[in-house]
């Protein structure tokens, strides 16, 4: 297919993004140098060639978004003719200095600008220091392009093992039975009921949303600190045993422990600032992919979210995490519909004018609904290589929502957790402060709970 519409979460996306608020997500991955014999067989010109030939071969990297006629307000992806994947890889040469730290810094100030709207909405970026050291790639993607699953598996295509098994295996062309290009009485009329469904579904889930949300945000001052458009990029990194090891002794799930890690950072780290606690707690948004297990990553954005109330005023470790269990185990009993979580099912059953029309309010009325993006994005668990160069770290990066200061997104390779924490520049200069208290958080999990036996599956 060379053209397919935007799904209506897509268009939403892409309408709410202005030049302070770039949508697009980003992973900021590490690369070691390649183990002998293949060392020194690396350059910087060869790795950034490999990036755009691989690049190159990712069919929705070739895609550009074009408004259309019909449906009113919506647009279309299409392949753009003119594609230069040149124009979209890049080569960054970091000056002398620590190069996690200098890379990191970079992958700040380039998260900052929005992508380029009249080609297709992606970058790369090699970043390298000293000849033969280690790199990182920077990757950014629109979110109109992709949700997390969906990026992981858009970005996976670079990495060795991913493109030989591309390049290898046979693709079957599926056979699709033709269409009439005309709609009988049995077609129309299931049509009209599916409309009618879909639009009693979309009162109930915006009467939700309503619901959950708040005429008075409380929340912190730093979280909720003007924009100043500026980005900055804070790391931490968690060991995945010592995670569950905590899950194991406590009950819940891996995630559960990991939410419940946040809200202890955040405490630690508005305490370490002086700042007084907040008379409500911060709400995290918490998405949750709808796509179902076993099945392909489709093309649109496939995700609902869950609100949590973040016990940053709980002084207590154990009771937080508990808190937090208890509040994800009724999210989950109340399913993805519901709260204000359930915006973006609202959103996938809007018409494209609404979204056209609709995304500077919806931007607004981000604050409202929650202070702080905490997400999961998963990863293969293989181990994966550019170049015969091992990955080493990957952090993943979301966007910024009007009105909020930090979004917190987590991957777990390697038997680590790789925490990529993006902030607004001014309102949190101190984010490595914040990256380093999610570390001592887990830390004291571990002094306080029993180690429970190694046996227990994992979650």
């Amino acid at each position: 297919m060379s053209s397919e519409l935007l799904a209506p979460l897509d268009l939403a996306f892409w309408h709410l993004e202005s030049a302070g608020h770039p949508m697009h997500l980003g992973a900021l991955a590490f690369f070691a140098p390649a183990p002998a014999p293949a060392a020194g067989a690396r350059s910087d010109d060869g790795i950034l060639d490999l990036l755009a030939t691989r690049a190159a071969a990712i069919r929705r990297l070739r895609m550009r978004v074009r408004d259309v006629l019909l449906p009113v307000g919506g647009a279309r992806w299409t392949v753009a003719k003119d594609f230069d994947v040149r124009r979209h890889v890049h080569h960054v040469r970091l000056p002398a200095g620590d190069f996690a730290t200098e890379a990191a810094g970079i992958a700040g100030e380039l998260m900052e600008r929005p992508l380029e709207r009249g080609r297709p909405p992606w970058e790369m970026y090699l970043l390298t220091g000293e000849p033969g050291g280690p790199f990182a790639v920077l990757v950014k993607l629109h979110h109109a392009l992709a949700d997390g699953m969906r990026a992981v598996a858009i970005g996976a295509g670079i990495f060795d093992e991913i493109a030989d098994a591309r390049t290898t295996g046979v693709r079957r062309a599926r056979t699709v039975p033709p269409r009439p290009w005309f709609a009988g009485p049995s077609q129309v009329a299931g049509f009209a009921r599916g409309r009618i469904e879909e639009l009693g579904r979309a009162v109930g889930v915006g009467a939700s949303v309503v619901r959950a949300s708040r005429l008075d945000p409380r929340g912190t001052a730093a979280l909720t600190a003007g924009s100043s458009g500026t980005r900055r990029l804070g790391t931490a990194v968690l060991d995945l045993e010592d995670v569950q090891r905590v899950r194991r002794a406590a009950g819940g799930t891996a995630n559960d422990v990991l939410l419940a890690i946040v809200a202890g950072g955040l405490r630690r780290w508005l305490e370490q600032r002086g700042e007084r606690l907040p008379a409500a707690d911060p709400r995290a948004l918490v998405p949750v992919s709808q796509r179902r297990p076993g099945s392909p990553p489709g093309s649109g954005n496939k995700f609902s979210a869950y609100l949590l109330e973040l016990p940053v005023s709980d002084p207590d470790p154990r009771s937080r995490l508990d808190a937090v269990r208890t509040a994800m185990d009724r999210n989950k009993a109340a399913g993805p519909s519901r709260g204000a979580g359930a915006l973006a099912v609202l959103a996938d059953q809007l018409p494209p004018l609404a979204h056209r029309f609709g995304a500077p309010l919806a931007g607004g009325a981000a604050r409202m609904l929650f202070d702080v993006l905490v997400t999961s994005v998963p990863l293969p668990r293989s181990a994966l290589s550019l170049g015969g160069c091992p990955l080493r770290e990957v952090y993943p990066m979301a966007p910024l929502a009007r009105g909020q200061s930090l979004a917190i997104a987590m991957s777990t390779y390697g038997g680590r957790v790789h925490v990529g924490l993006v902030a607004d520049g001014k309102a949190l200069p101190d984010l490595d402060r914040l990256a380093r208290s999610l570390g001592e958080e887990l830390a004291e999990l571990l002094d306080l709970i029993p180690v429970a036996p190694l046996d227990t599956p994992a979650r």
